[in-house]
Formats: C-alpha cells, structure tokens, sequence
C-alpha cells in the first residue's frame, strides 16, 4: 500500500458520504473508475519513488493502462503545495510527488501521440490499398470486356443477326453504365445541395429566434417606457395644479413645464413610429416563418422523391446484375433460341424507358432545387432587412432613453424650485395666517337670512378677504387673509389650505385649529360627515392629500414613514383617545382616575418637536387605517348638550401626525410635523345656562381659551415673557405659536343676530392673532431619532 501523504488532513466519513450522495449514479461509477485507474497510475508511481531517475515514471506498458480525462488533467496542473511555508522538506516531498505525476501524465500523453500516429499510418495503408483493389477490379472489368467483345467476333461469325443484336447489347449496356455513374453524380450533388440548404435553414431559424427575442425585449421596454410616460403625464397635471395659484410668480417653471410637454409629445411620436416599425418587422418575421415553413415541405418532399429514385436504381441495379449472369449463361450456351434475344431486347427497352424516366425527375428536382435556392436568397435578404431595421430601432430606443433622463433631471430640478417658491410664498404671507369662515342659516336659528347680520364688502383691497359685522346699528369691519362665506363648500375651503398641507411633506411643522364660539361649525370644518365624499372636513382630506401626495413623490425615491396620535384636552386634564385601556367616553362624569394612573405631562426638546409621555402613537400606512382611528377617537371624545348646541364639543381636540421621509437617490432626509386642532367652543355662562359639571367644563374652557389670548396678546407686543405654561393647551400649542412652525387659524361664525356679540369677540381675537408675529419656519432635513415617548422623570 502507497504511503499516505502526511501533510494533507484525513476527510472525516461523513462529509464522504454527503459528496458521495449528492453525486448521481452514473456520474459517480465514472468517477469511481476513473479515481481506480489515477490511484493505480500514483500505486506505480509511489513505488517506485526510491529509483533513479529514469525509472521514476515507470515503464511504457504500465503507463499505457492508466487514462487521464480532461478534469484530472486540469486539477493535476492546478494542484498546489499543502504543506508549511517553514517545513521545506515535506514541501519538496509533495513537489517531488506532483512532478512525478506530471511525468506519467507526460509519459500517458506521448504514448496517445504515438498511438494516433500508428493509426493514422494504418488508415493511410488501408486507402492506399482500398485505391489499388478499385484501379484492379477496373482493370479485370476491361479485361472482361475485351473478353466480350472476343466472343462477340466469334458469335458475328457464327450468325450475322446475333452479332447485331448482341453489338446493340453491348452498346445499351455502356449507356446503362454511364446513366448511372451520371445518377450517381446527380445524387452526390443532391445531397450536397440537401446539406447547405440544411445549414441555410438552420441559420435562419437561428436568426428568426433571435429576432422574436429582440421583438419581446422591444415590447418589454415599449410597455415600460408607456407606463413612465404615464406617470409623467399624471405627474405634470399635479405639477400644473400646484403652479395655478403662483403663474404670474412662476414664469420660469412654466416655461420649463412646457418644454417638458413638448419633449413628452415627441416621446410620444417616436413611441408610435416605434410601434408601426414593431408591426412591420413583425409581418416580415411572420413572412419569413411561412418561407421556412413552405421550405421544410418542399425539402420533404424532395427527400421522397430522393428516395423513390434510390431504389428505382437499386432495381436497376439488381437489373444489371441479372442481365450479366443472364449474358454469362448465354456465353455458356450459345445455342439458345431467338426467342431469349427477344426477351433481352424487350428488357433493355424497358431499362432505357426507365432510364429516361429517371432523367427526367433529374431535370425536375434540379429546377426544383434552383427555385429553392432563390427562395433562400430572398429569406436571407428579409433577414438581413430585419437586423438592421432592429439596429436603426435599438438606436431610437438609446436616444428616447437618452431623452427620458434629461425630462426626469429637468422635473427634480423643477420640483426643487417649486417646494422653494411655495415655502417663500407662504413666509411672505405671514407666518401666523387668519382665515374666517361663516356658516349658513340653520332652521333652528330661527331667523330669515335677510337678519344676518354679517355682510361682506365688494370693494377690490377687500373682496375675498373682508367681513362686516353689524351690532346695534353699528358697523365692525375686518380684514383677513381669506373669508369664505356661508355658500363656500368643504372643497373651496381646502383648496386654500392644501399648499400649507404640502409644507408638512416638504419637512416643516404645521399647525391649523379652529376656534369660535359654540355652533358656529368648527367641527363641521375640521371634521365635516366623513361618510358623505362631498362634506368631508379639513383633517380626512388633508390626510388623503398626503397619502396620495407622499405615493406620487414614491417615484423620485422618495419613502415616508407617518405616526399618529390623538388627545384631547378636558378640565385641564390630557386625555389619550386611542388608548385601548380607556372605558367609554360618554359619560363625562367620570373622575380623573379613570386614567389607569398614566401622567400624560408634556415635553418640548431642542429641536421645537412636542412629545406627551405615555401617549399611544400608532404608524399608519393608509387612509383606511386614519379614517378607523378617526372614529375611534370620535367616539371616545368628550361631547356633552347645552342651550346653545345639542352636542357641543367639551374638550380641545389635538390629532398630531409625524412625517418622516428619506430619499434613497439623493440620501435627503425630512421630518415634518402636522397638527390639526379642534378647539372647544368659547360661550358666555348666561346664554349657555351651564350649571354642575357642565359648568366647570365652561370655566376650563374660557380658562384656556383667554391663556391662549394672552399667549397671543404678549407675542404681539414681543413682550420677554409669554405665559405658556398658564395652560396645558398654551403649553402644547407652544411650538406653533412661539417657534419655528407654519401656523393658520381659522375663526369660525355664527349668522344668528343673538350671536352678533359672541361674533364680534372672536372677530376681534382673530384680528389680534393676524397682527401677531413669530419666527421664520424652519425646515428639518436631517432625520433625528428621537424616542416619541420621553421618560416623565
């Protein structure tokens, strides 16, 4: 047994047996054999490794037994050292080792030479001799004739007519001769022709396959470059109804966008001229697949017709042969009657009719093979069209590529400049911005709508942004930045806000509440019937904005991540209006221990961002998910009835979202903050007639709506100190009112003559918050983790 190299590790028994099932059955008796023959090779190798030199390898015989294949021959030259870099003696052992498996590599190769050249001499012997055998039986077959002809003379002598007719034999015997060497020929080059017309039909299937490939890659990209014009045509309508409010601001954007539009029609020429050149290449591998397909017939039949001709000239063949032994035995017996002759006669006419018939499905396959070989041409022509009508397309589709990316550049650069303008519209604007909004006449307000006693001036400074209150025959008027009368829909409303909506996915905090007194609609505003599409508040629609805002922005790469949370604020107490912990919210003498000992306190960071402790915050994906929260929070919210409302909102209503959004491609990071509030109405006791809990549900009310005035009345006259802390709403609103937040109130009004007084406070409260002014907005662009729930310690 051959000495086991010491340096190399042992396999251990199971990794042997996972190789060895993984390999498949014939795969592995190969290789078994073929590991049999390569340790027997190194047995005779390693034996005799303590010879000289020239016995190393061992001697020719024993090497002619060993085979190499391919793949040991490659890991043999492959093969490296295993041993220490430091133990140079076991690394010369194991070059030693490898060099003399190389030599009988070497040995095995040389002996194959030798082997291929004895037989490529014993092949050569056997031509040359197969060659003489030919030129021999051609010399006996002239013998013979010359044979023939020598009793052909003698039988002449014999009877004149014999002579004649076996002269007339021999002659049709030599026409016989040549008529088949001429079909054999003629079927050599039928068969030559039958290969290259194989090969050419090859070919061009070959080059059909190719070509319906590159027609599917086409299709492929044609159907992805409709869907992206899609989503740039839906794109610059979005693009054209955000630039509405700010054309005569934007000239340069809307030049850029009708370039865009140009270039998206051009896209939109070559598409079709792209898809006519797909139709047409399309008929043309059509034509050619019915080519291929009439050329497969024709060659089968010209391989039936082949056919028929081989074994007529078998039976020719078979003819000759009898009508040799037929002229050996007339040689034989030269006295046989006339009447044989006859019969010889007759049989060499029909071998001459055969014969011709034969020539004449010559000539006709020979035409036939012309009309295919035109055929081909013509095949190989369309083909040729085809492969550089797909070159002049795969050059269009580069370019309309080329074309997309500038369009794709121009629209960032565009959607850049357009979050630019409209953060700087609304600096201008006024960072706190008032708007008033008038409900209509109810019937239970009793009144007719020429008792209103608010009117709206006509003049141009005022239009659209003036309110006139009458009180005591006495006149009051404001000016806002936006009045919507009592005819104004939900729709008209958010139009106005939906720019500030979009502030909050381009990273800014943004704040809009309602306030005014009770039943003048702030509810209705913030919230509307969210059953009914068409009376749809300001907090779903904005929401939807957002969804479908933050979707299409999902192809510049840009992905968002949104938490929401809901609290209101009743007696000066925070309540969570998604805890689940939480029991039933109508009944609105519960104690304050019905909180399960949670202190909702808040927490204001470095950054301006607001945080309650304890608060349930949920990440929300869908508007399906909001509008569930959204009636869970209704349901669980404070409502209670009094005189001047059948359910009035007792509490201050606060639903906060977090928008987090990062752009893969430009590695830009948003954090933005929307918070939508629904204040409680602000009443005077002695028209609501509150008394016992309702009563002390008032005085918290007034309590933190006048914090809130004198938060508002300090901002404006930038005293140094601002009495957040006077209120827990104050407190939460400290970031909006005092910070770097994009704030908007709305004050909302009652038509009700009875309520001119109520009217006129909050026309004056408003117009106190417009005249206020706070720090310029900031925009976050860096994600900051921070953890939404704070340690209250």
């Amino acid at each position: 047994m051959p000495p086991r190299n010491q340096n190399r590790p042992p396999r251990s028994p199971s990794a042997k047996k996972e190789c060895v099932n993984t390999i498949p059955f014939d795969k592995r008796r190969k290789l078994e054999t073929a590991a049999a023959v390569r340790r027997q090779a190194f047995a005779v190798v390693n034996n005799k490794q303590d010879g000289s030199s020239n016995t190393d390898v061992g001697s020719t015989e024993e090497c002619g037994k060993v085979e190499f294949t391919k793949e040991e021959i490659e890991v043999l030259l492959n093969e490296k050292p295993k041993a220490n870099k430091f133990d140079s003696k076991a690394k010369i052992e194991q070059m030693t080792e490898l060099i003399k498996r190389l030599k009988v590599c070497v040995k095995w190769f040389q002996q194959v030479a030798d082997n291929n050249l004895q037989e490529n001499n014993n092949l050569r012997i056997s031509l040359e001799s197969a060659q003489k055998r030919c030129t021999e039986t051609e010399v006996e077959m002239k013998c013979k004739e010359e044979e023939f002809n020598v009793a052909f003379a003698q039988l002449r002598e014999n009877s004149a007519s014999l002579q004649i007719r076996l002269a007339n034999e021999v002659s049709e015997k030599e026409e016989a001769i040549n008529c088949h060497k001429r079909e054999n020929e003629a079927r050599v080059a039928a068969e030559k022709l039958q290969v290259s017309l194989r090969e050419e039909l090859e070919k061009s299937q070959q080059e059909i396959i190719a070509a319906k490939q590159k027609a599917t890659s086409l299709e492929d990209m044609y159907k992805r470059l409709q869907e992206y014009n899609t989503s740039l045509q839906q794109y610059n309508s979005k693009l054209q109804t955000d630039l509405e409010a700010v054309r005569e601001s934007l000239n340069r954007v809307e030049k850029e966008k009708s370039t865009i539009v140009e270039n998206l029609s051009t896209l939109r020429g070559h598409y079709k001229s792209l898809q006519d050149q797909l139709t047409l290449s399309r008929a043309s591998q059509d034509e050619a697949v019915n080519q291929k397909e009439s050329l497969v017939s024709e060659v089968k039949c010209l391989r039936g017709e082949l056919q028929q001709v081989r074994e007529d000239r078998d039976r020719q063949v078979a003819l000759v042969q009898s009508l040799t032994a037929e002229i050996v035995k007339y040689q034989e017996s030269t006295g046989k009657s006339c009447q044989e002759l006859d019969n010889m006669t007759t049989k060499i006419k029909c071998l001459e009719e055969t014969c011709s018939s034969q020539r004449e499905q010559i000539r006709i396959m020979e035409c036939q093979l012309a009309v295919l070989n035109e055929k081909l041409k013509v095949a190989s022509l369309s083909a040729s069209e085809t492969k550089t009508e797909f070159q002049e397309q795969r050059k269009l589709v580069h370019e309309l590529q080329d074309r997309l990316a500038d369009a794709e550049h121009q629209l960032l650069e565009g959607e850049m400049l357009r979050k630019k303008l409209h953060n700087t519209i609304l600096e201008l604007k006024g960072n706190i911005r008032v708007f008033c909004r008038v409900r209509p006449l109810l019937p239970d307000d009793g009144v007719g709508a020429e008792a209103s006693v608010i009117s709206y001036p006509t003049s141009v400074e005022a239009l659209g942004r003036g309110v006139d209150l009458m009180q005591s025959g006495q006149k009051y008027p404001f000016m806002f930045d936006k009045v919507f009368n009592h005819e104004a829909s939900q729709q008209d409303v958010f139009v106005e806000i939906s720019q500030l909506i979009q502030s909050a996915l381009d990273g800014y905090k943004v704040c809009i509440f309602a306030y005014g007194q009770t039943g003048s609609g702030k509810t209705y505003t913030m919230m509307g019937r969210p059953d009914a599409p068409g009376e749809k508040g300001l907090i779903p629609r904005s929401l939807e904005q957002i969804f479908q805002t933050s979707q299409s922005l999902s192809a510049q790469g840009w992905k968002y991540k949104m938490q929401a949370s809901m609290l209101e604020i009743y007696n000066e107490n925070i309540r969570d209006l998604l805890s689940l912990s939480r029991s039933s919210c109508s009944d609105l003498t519960r104690t304050e221990n019905a909180i399960a000992g949670k202190q909702y306190s808040i927490k204001h960071d470095q950054n301006g961002n607001t945080h309650v402790c304890d608060l349930a915050i949920v990440d929300v994906c869908s508007i399906t998910e909001i509008s569930s929260l959204l009636k869970q929070a209704a349901q669980s919210r404070s409502v209670g009835k009094t005189q001047m409302n059948e359910q009035s909102s007792r509490s201050h209503f606060v639903f906060t979202l977090r928008i987090s959004g990062v752009n893969e491609s430009t590695e830009q990071q948003v954090q933005g903050v929307l918070n939508l509030i629904d204040l409680a109405g602000s009443e005077r006791l002695s028209r609501s007639g509150a008394t016992g809990d309702r009563l002390k549900e008032t005085q918290a009310i007034n309590k933190s709506l006048s914090a809130l005035s004198d938060v508002i009345m300090a901002l404006a006259k930038k005293e140094d100190h601002i009495p957040f802390r006077n209120s827990k709403l104050t407190y939460l609103l400290q970031p909006c009112l005092g910070g770097d937040s994009k704030t908007l109130m709305f004050v909302n009004l009652s038509p009700d003559p009875s309520s001119a007084g109520e009217s006129l406070c909050s026309l004056r409260f408003a117009a106190k918050v417009n005249a206020c002014e706070i720090g310029i907005p900031r925009r976050q662009t860096v994600m900051k983790l921070a953890d939404s729930r704070l340690s209250c310690s």
